[in-house]
């Protein structure tokens, strides 16, 4: 038997619906059609036009070249070598010394972009799963770009020791620390300057002169940052004290069970030395643990800068991480985890950068009077890390076993749909039951828990 099959017949008489112009096998059928329109989500066409865009008049076409501006782009690449050597004869690794960078500078650029429209939906009070769709997909893009540029410095160690030598001097006193938009990256992520390595001992915005760049930085400082944002929705986690269940409480008396578990088995061990090393680990771990049930403990690590988010934020981002299979809770886990991601491949190029520096200078003072070498092996530690708080929280995962069950009220809050049939419903055939409730909404239908698209801002 053919397929069935159907497509569109233009009528240049009338203007019709969409039920008319399409047929099925050949022959129109509109009651069939109707059906399977409002099984898909699709009825009556608009009677609203879209508007369309503008095409450019002749005058004004747009082209490859004059859309990218490569012009201006392609010419930008002054090599200093040609200009002061007397007979004109550029160093051949300036050229790619300075694309490199540019290309930089041009991802940084896309990466404030994204930056931006990031802070921009976690300053909202309600986020909806759309949003969540659309945060994912802009935090892998700055995944990926920093993978990128990653690669790129591999690029530049194609360029011999000897090669940069025959145009260092030219670049005095000039930096790569001077880059602002860098500085606008770690300002706008959540860099907090008192977590910054001095630069020639004095602070980075030093670096900065100008009128405009110094309204840069302020502005980047004085707005909510992205680790402040992501702070705020996660103190709005849904569960930490809902009256069916509060997690915190239930967390706090599964990690004692866990720590008993634990002291007696080591309690049962036979050889001695092996027994006092075994409570010696569960002291450790029942510490590590108080570090982070202990608010007073924890606002202590806050204030030696040791700790980035508040008690109740850490709370939500443990909370995620435990459940993270529920469905309200798997886009946060996933932002969560891109947050680390992207913290952990800024560190990867700031030491692929150090490495770089030492193969080409050694221990010699960069070109802007910074210690070199030194200065940026210091950038490389926990302590420029933003969401460092996120890495941490692995210390505080309890076994399967140990974790507090979710009430059935709590998973009906972090599920997605709530299917609730009647007994009468249950008694009809799936199709008859399919096309009673196709022609209402979700929420008339009573398929959707109207709480389910505004994950964790409650």
């Amino acid at each position: 038997m053919a397929c069935p099959y159907a497509r569109f017949i233009e009528r240049d008489d009338e203007t019709s619906s969409a039920t008319a112009k399409l047929t099925l096998n050949g022959s129109v059928n509109d009651d069939a059609l109707a059906e399977i329109l409002s099984f898909t989500g699709y009825g009556q066409t608009s009677s609203v036009k879209p508007e369309l865009k503008r095409l450019p008049s002749s005058d004004e076409l747009v082209t490859y070249s004059n859309y990218l501006q490569l012009n201006r782009l392609l010419d930008s690449q002054v090599l200093l070598s040609a200009k002061h050597d007397q007979n004109k004869h550029p160093v051949h690794d300036e050229h790619l010394f300075i694309i490199i960078h540019q290309s930089f500078e041009l991802w940084f650029k896309q990466i404030l972009w994204e930056i931006d429209s990031l802070r921009a939906i976690f300053g909202n009070k309600s986020i909806d799963e759309s949003h969540m769709f659309v945060s994912i997909n802009r935090l892998q893009r700055c995944v990926q770009i920093w993978r990128l540029l990653c690669d790129q410095i591999t690029i530049l160690e194609t360029m011999t020791p000897l090669d940069f030598m025959e145009f260092r001097s030219y670049l005095s006193p000039a930096s790569g620390f001077q880059s602002l938009q860098f500085r606008l990256v770690e300002n706008k992520l959540g860099l907090t300057e008192k977590s910054r390595v001095l630069y020639n001992q004095t602070s980075y915005k030093k670096a900065f002169p100008s009128p405009h760049e110094q309204t840069e930085l302020t502005s980047s400082l004085e707005e909510p940052t992205l680790l402040m944002l992501i702070e705020r929705w996660l103190e709005r986690t849904p569960g930490l004290e809902d009256s069916s269940f509060n997690f915190w409480e239930r967390y706090k008396r599964a990690v004692a069970q866990y720590i008993e578990y634990l002291q007696s088995n080591a309690q049962d061990e036979p050889n001695p030395t092996a027994r006092d090393a075994a409570l010696e680990d569960v002291k450790k771990t029942a510490d590590s643990f108080r570090s982070l049930i202990d608010e007073k403990f924890h606002q202590q690590l806050v204030a030696r800068s040791e700790r980035r988010m508040s008690h109740r934020a850490l709370q939500g981002a443990l909370m995620i991480m435990l459940y993270r299979e529920q469905p309200r809770f798997q886009g946060p886990y996933q932002i969560l985890s891109l947050l680390m991601d992207v913290d952990a491949l800024i560190t990867k190029w700031r030491y692929n950068h150090l490495i770089l520096v030492q193969r080409q200078i050694g221990n010699k003072q960069g070109t802007g009077g910074s210690a070199g070498y030194s200065y940026l092996r210091s950038t490389c530690s926990d302590r420029y890390k933003v969401f460092v708080d996120l890495f941490n929280l692995a210390s505080f995962l309890i076994p399967r076993e140990f974790l507090p069950k979710l009430t059935t009220e709590m998973k009906m809050r972090l599920a997605v749909a709530n299917v609730q049939p009647s007994s009468e419903d249950n008694a009809k055939e799936d199709g008859e039951e399919l096309h009673r409730t196709s022609g209402k909404s979700a929420n008339e239908s009573g398929l959707i828990d109207k709480d389910a698209f505004h994950p964790v801002n409650d």
